[in-house]
């Protein structure tokens, strides 16, 4: 009997499964399809859409959220549970973003909202039939995240999971902790591997450029463009676009940045036309994005267009078991650069490097070990030459007592000054690096430089 069955299914196999008990919008979905040279087969109710699924094989399924006998989360939960590879996405009604976020963390790879825009749906269907494929290239990339603490485990299996959707992908966590690492992993275990990554530092980028960085421009734009130029959105298409420090956007670049996403179309500066883009947006911050709304400094509607689902990736302190295996995979990789031998951790410098706060995580462990290395006396690192600084989670260097009569602001500026030159002796100089330590940004580091008369040293990663 089941030989018969799994001969049926096989003889009657299609390429997409729509479900959908609206006609005409069964139908505009049908044609572009059609058009696109694949096979579909309709289901009208979840009952029906169900059954076909049990007995014919596809390779990608399209269910309305809203159906007469039901929603297309069973739809969703009935693929996840029956396991396999067939992804499966949903299509909301305009504005239904919660229905969409429930569907993606039910198992869902995408989705699409009403009136169903035609070059989004092909858009997503092209990328929706190349997940079996780029599923197989899981563990070939160079993108690793290093760790066996139960909370990379988490992180992993995340990441893994978010590979397989297109949705909006938000990443928290502190300064240094591997967003962008993990962000990297996400698109390199995507549909999109081989399509571009194109991270942006929306810190480091001027407010008089970002339109044009953004979105590129004609030649005559403006002084200056003497030819044509794409932007981020246009380098990025068929990629993956990732925002670091999204949170520094200014709240006029935020209004374009949500059309830009909303719409998937560009236009560049000084052009009178908008060009269509397919990009996957990631994007993350330090900062807390929420508060930043609630402050009115972030646009609600765009955080939620952002935060469709959220990855959170810990800090080194509540992962200290990870680091031994971090700092023996840095300290090989450090000398096969030099071409010398591998230095190794003394006990006593191992312990100490668990018991320190890492106020810049990962990025900060690097810095030490480099120094580190060029400090120790044979293959041995110890403790005097990791050279830890009394530096707390906050970056800030210990209290310097506040003086009788001396003003409150007075007091504070003391306090941020020797923060910062504690953050800066600790990265030798480097005020990219020191912004890193101190959690704030390098456009904020050198505001705050500047207004205390700190411009003495000027050195940035590019002068390293």
């Amino acid at each position: 009997m089941s030989e018969t069955r799994d001969r049926r299914a096989q003889q009657r196999s299609s390429d997409v499964l729509v479900v959908d008990d609206e006609a005409d919008i069964r139908e505009l979905v049908e044609l572009s399809l059609l058009r696109m040279g694949l096979a579909v087969e309709s289901a009208g109710s979840v009952a029906e859409a169900l059954r076909m699924l049990d007995e014919r094989q596809y390779r990608l399924c399209l269910t309305d959220m809203r159906l007469p006998d039901g929603d297309g989360l069973q739809v969703v939960r009935h693929i996840a549970e029956r396991g396999g590879d067939l992804p499966v996405a949903v299509i909301t009604a305009y504005g239904s973003m919660d229905n969409a976020v429930v569907a993606l963390k039910a198992g869902a790879f995408d989705y699409l909202s009403k009136p169903v825009a035609l070059d989004q749906l092909r858009a997503l269907v092209k990328s929706a039939l190349d997940v079996p494929r780029a599923k197989s290239r899981q563990g070939q990339g160079t993108v690793q995240l290093t760790g066996s603490s139960a909370s990379m485990d988490q992180v992993r299996s995340m990441i893994e999971r978010l590979a397989r959707s297109q949705a909006p992908v938000y990443v928290s966590g502190e300064s240094g902790s591997g967003k962008e690492r993990a962000a990297r992993l996400i698109h390199a275990l995507g549909a999109r591997a081989d399509r571009p990554f194109v991270g942006v530092n929306c810190g480091a980028i001027p407010e008089n450029l970002m339109e044009s960085e953004f979105f590129g421009y004609r030649r005559g734009a403006f002084t200056g463009a003497d030819s044509d130029r794409e932007g981020f959105f246009q380098a990025a298409d068929g990629g993956t676009l990732f925002l670091d420090e999204v949170a520094d956007l200014p709240l006029v670049m935020q209004v374009k940045l949500l059309r830009a996403i909303q719409e998937k179309r560009v236009r560049r500066v000084g052009d009178t036309q908008e060009v269509p883009v397919d990009v996957r947006i990631i994007s993350a911050t330090h900062q807390n994005l929420r508060e930043r709304v609630e402050q009115g400094r972030f646009r609600q509607d765009l955080f939620y267009r952002l935060n469709v689902i959220e990855l959170k990736m810990p800090a080194l302190r509540e992962r200290a078991e990870d680091i031994p295996m971090l700092a023996q995979g840095m300290l090989e990789r450090m000398a096969a650069e030099a071409g010398v031998q591998v230095p190794y951790l003394s006990d006593r410098a191992l312990t100490a490097l668990r018991n320190y706060a890492f106020p810049g995580n990962v990025r900060e462990l690097e810095n030490i070990l480099e120094r580190a290395m060029a400090l120790c006396l044979g293959d041995e690192i110890e403790v005097d030459d990791l050279q830890l600084e009394p530096v707390d989670c906050e970056g800030a260097a210990s209290m310097p007592a506040l003086g009788r009569g001396a003003a409150l602001q007075d007091y504070l500026d003391q306090v941020e000054r020797e923060a910062i030159n504690a953050a800066l002796a600790q990265t030798g100089g480097n005020r990219t690096a020191a912004a890193r330590v101190l959690g704030v940004t390098f456009r904020s580091l050198r505001y705050r430089m500047e207004r205390l008369g700190m411009n003495g040293d000027k050195r940035d990663d590019a002068g390293q």
